[in-house]
């Protein structure tokens, strides 16, 4: 919204109007108003919920400290969700293909969380909605997203950006900072061509798969993207759901997914980076990064409130959505493949439930009696039944996240 109203005042010399150009300006200013509106506005917030008695329903698991929860104000993801949606709305260019994308997946996932915590708290039902409507949902984003990347114009990539004479002798002139250097003209093509950790050149294409389809075969690797498009939404979005098990776990790790995500989406963005990085350039990708700055300044401003000892849960409004995004904000700069990297910990704690079930019910039947390979599940609670106080095992969740998402980044020259 702004953008376009610096943009109009630029044109009459309107001090500063111009700095609305720049992504680094634009992200700064999403950051500080996103913070702003989850730390001021979150506490008025926290205190409606408290008054309506909007609290946690805790199951009696046998952990250290579980009943000092009970009570506790749920569905938070309300602050994350609006901390997001609103500098989004106001310093993004709401044209951009992308940016519609990420506000369709933020209030989708919102909905489909808002509804399974309603459910919980106001209906008393401790399953919530049902999980078949649940993976109908995942779905139904996994269709909109795959397809919109099939069928948009505005969703293309350069394999290997090439800097022309003409393109140098105009990047001269323009810093590498500014926006994603819009006035250069590059031509994009459609593509399932993805980013593939490790190996030397650096990208796979789903029609490899279907190679021997001859030419029907880019059209069924559409089929195939899309077909994983919705499994990486489903997994991400419950393995984030999962880990919010512990104050500031979820919340924490995906903050530091975002932060990672965001300079992907800028250096892939930019073509001198990706130039220089030899990385796939993805026109108009950049503008994510305002995106990402906003989740960034309202994961950290719900921190505040959600660090141990919590004083609100986001509840499944917050955590699918956070899921949500990350797998999609990831599909969307073609780093899907390293998802299993810059989310290990969601995808610890899916494996960790999976095992822990599938074991559970061999034994049963093996020799009459289900034997667990884990305490409990999932992992952070094997840790908590260990004896390891809540906030120990989030700080160092944490610290492998960062650890996770470096190697991530480092991916980027490691062939």
């Amino acid at each position: 919204m702004f953008y376009y109203l610096f943009t109009y005042l630029n044109k009459f010399g309107f001090p500063g109007a111009g700095m609305f150009q720049y992504i680094s300006f634009r992200s700064g200013l999403a950051i500080i108003t996103s913070l702003i509106i989850s730390m001021i506005y979150g506490k008025k917030i926290i205190r409606y919920l408290q008054k309506k008695q909007i609290g946690e329903v805790v199951r009696d698991l046998g952990l250290e400290g579980q009943y000092q929860k009970i009570g506790t104000p749920t569905m938070g993801g309300i602050i994350i969700i609006i901390s997001i949606l609103i500098p989004t709305l106001l310093f993004a260019k709401l044209h951009n293909i992308y940016v519609i994308l990420m506000i369709i997946t933020t209030l989708w996932l919102g909905i489909i969380g808002f509804v399974d915590d309603y459910i919980k708290v106001f209906k008393k039902n401790k399953e919530g909605l049902s999980g078949r409507f649940k993976i109908i949902g995942q779905v139904g984003l996994g269709l909109i997203v795959g397809l919109t990347m099939y069928l948009s114009d505005d969703i293309v990539i350069r394999e290997k950006p090439i800097l022309t004479d003409s393109i140098k002798s105009e990047l001269s002139i323009i810093k590498p900072l500014s926006s994603n250097i819009e006035n250069i003209e590059e031509i994009g093509v459609k593509s399932t061509k993805t980013t593939i950790p490790f190996v030397k050149s650096h990208e796979f294409d789903y029609a490899y798969l279907v190679a021997f389809l001859g030419k029907y075969k880019q059209q069924a690797a559409w089929f195939i993207f899309i077909i994983i498009t919705i499994f990486i939404i489903t997994a991400v979005s419950n393995g984030a759901n999962l880990t919010d098990g512990l104050d500031g776990l979820a919340t924490g790790v995906s903050s530091i997914s975002v932060i990672t995500l965001g300079i992907f989406a800028y250096l892939s963005g930019n073509i001198i980076y990706s130039s220089y990085l030899n990385i796939m350039y993805i026109p108009k990708i950049s503008e994510l990064v305002i995106f990402a700055s906003a989740i960034i300044g309202a994961t950290i401003g719900f921190l505040w409130y959600n660090s141990y000892p919590a004083q609100i849960f986001m509840g499944d409004t917050g955590s699918l959505t956070l899921g949500g995004i990350i797998a999609v904000f990831a599909i969307l700069v073609r780093k899907e493949l390293l998802i299993p990297i810059l989310c290990g910990i969601f995808l610890m704690e899916n494996l960790s439930v999976m095992i822990q079930v599938a074991y559970f019910k061999y034994t049963k039947r093996k020799y009459g009696e289900g034997k667990r390979i884990f305490k409990m599940a999932p992992l952070h609670h094997h840790y908590q039944k260990l004896g390891y106080p809540e906030s120990k095992i989030v700080i160092r969740f944490w610290i492998i996240g960062i650890l996770l998402a470096i190697v991530t980044i480092i991916t980027l020259k490691i062939r």
